[in-house]
């Protein structure tokens, strides 16, 4: 992970810290590693449920409301994958036990990072495209908030905890 990935990541879990007063426990995970491979395939299939969420919202523009897009609306597949890879309880009938990865989660917000830090360079670029340039607005707006909604998913915060977070303002 480069410098500046590390620190929008950083930044944003310290504003959690800030609000909450305190530092946030991450879920816990399964003790048993993942290969490589394994953990590669998990972050590959959230990079594509991500681009496949963004560019169906770009087409659709189904979740948007006058101030925005809905962004837990427009990547419900995305925050369902991340809610399976937090996974700490199965239900009793299951065939496979639960086995939480958030060091996987942990990749994804690195490659939610990177895709923020791609889009705003590709903004400060400019185009000559208004609208391609609106859309890339939008869509760091997006990436960023669902950053935020994986750090909640990540750290397990209710409601309250939540709104404490995002009562605190913009993140850092």
């Amino acid at each position: 992970m480069n410098e500046r990935v590390r620190t929008l990541v950083e930044g944003r879990k310290e504003r959690i810290r800030r609000a909450l007063g305190r530092e946030p426990a991450r879920r816990p995970g399964d003790p048993a590693l993942l290969s490589p491979e394994d953990r590669e395939h998990l972050l590959g299939y959230a990079r594509d449920l991500y681009e496949n969420e963004l560019a169906w919202e770009d087409i659709t523009e189904e979740e948007y409301l006058e101030d925005g897009p809905i962004v837990a609306l427009t990547f419900p597949g995305f925050m369902a994958f991340v809610r399976g890879l937090l996974l700490a309880e199965a239900m009793p009938d299951s065939l496979a036990p639960a086995s939480p990865r958030p060091e996987v989660v942990e990749d994804v917000l690195v490659f939610l990072g990177e895709r923020c830090l791609a889009l705003k360079e590709e903004l400060t670029a400019g185009g000559p495209e208004p609208d391609e340039d609106a859309r890339r607005g939008a869509a760091l707006d997006m990436t960023g908030r669902l950053m935020d909604l994986v750090l909640f998913e990540l750290y397990g915060l209710d409601e309250n905890e939540v709104r404490a977070v995002e009562a605190a303002g913009a993140p850092g």
